[in-house]
């Protein structure tokens, strides 16, 4: 496959053009600002697998895109790289790393132990700290329920992502949610590639539904066991379809 080129034969700028959530990102105005844009612009085109894995681009051809001088951009794949996301290729620009089913099972790992932490965090905290973190997570959680019903996966997917978002970033903890965000955007190309292709989620509102129920009676080892067996079991469902379906690399 030609450089700058995905596996839709489009090119990088076009795809990069039409990405909704790189289009809503607001415009920087300070050098930080860019490179935060360009970090931003490319690491939700890999999430949503607008840039696949194997995928490869020249930065100039993405600075010229995002309308900036390649120095934010190679500063911004620099920051991809240290996250794991792209491979920084010597005068031939980025190529987007692919994971390998082994790599999944080290994420869900990780992803398993860290939510658990943090609905064992939220549930410690006071009632007056816990109590707009428990609203966010029941909106989100009628949303899956709605959207669900709907039949609308992708909805229900981002209303899912939501309630996770909610569950880490309420805990506290800044340094888990930078760990956190690493792993999960590895982990969301597959989650979306598998969607439409695992039986339809039915259980999710329910699990979390008991998250959320642990974590209001404040019973910390409650939710951290929710949590982490909520997690446990999409591990336990993705990891046997890519094996099936004989996905070596994501």
């Amino acid at each position: 496959m030609p450089p700058n080129t995905t596996k839709t034969g489009k090119s990088a700028p076009a795809l990069l053009r039409q990405h909704k959530g790189a289009a809503d990102l607001p415009a920087p105005e300070t050098r930080a600002g860019l490179v935060d844009a360009a970090y931003q612009a490319v690491r939700l085109a890999i999430r949503d697998n607008v840039f696949p894995s194997g995928y490869q681009a020249a930065e100039a051809e993405i600075a010229r895109q995002l309308g900036m001088s390649r120095t934010p951009v190679h500063e911004a794949m620099t920051r991809l790289q240290e996250e794991g996301l792209v491979r920084i290729l010597a005068r031939r620009g980025i190529l987007v790393c692919s994971l390998a089913p082994g790599d999944i099972q080290e994420i869900y790992e990780l992803i398993i132990a860290l939510e658990g932490a943090a609905a064992e965090r939220i549930a410690k905290s006071p009632p007056a700290v816990r109590g707009p973190v428990l609203e966010q997570l029941e909106e989100a959680t009628a949303s899956m329920q709605k959207t669900l019903d709907q039949d609308d996966l992708i909805a229900w997917a981002k209303a899912d992502e939501n309630f996770h978002d909610v569950l880490v970033g309420g805990c506290g903890n800044r340094r888990l949610l930078r760990m956190i965000g690493t792993v999960t955007d590895q982990s969301h190309r597959s989650r979306m590639l598998t969607l439409h292709l695992r039986p339809k989620p039915v259980a999710s509102a329910k699990e979390h539904r008991q998250i959320i129920a642990a974590i209001r009676k404040g019973d910390a080892e409650a939710a951290s066991q929710a949590a982490r067996i909520h997690r446990q079991r999409a591990r336990d469902q993705i990891l046997p379809l890519i094996a099936r379906l004989n996905l070596s690399n994501l």
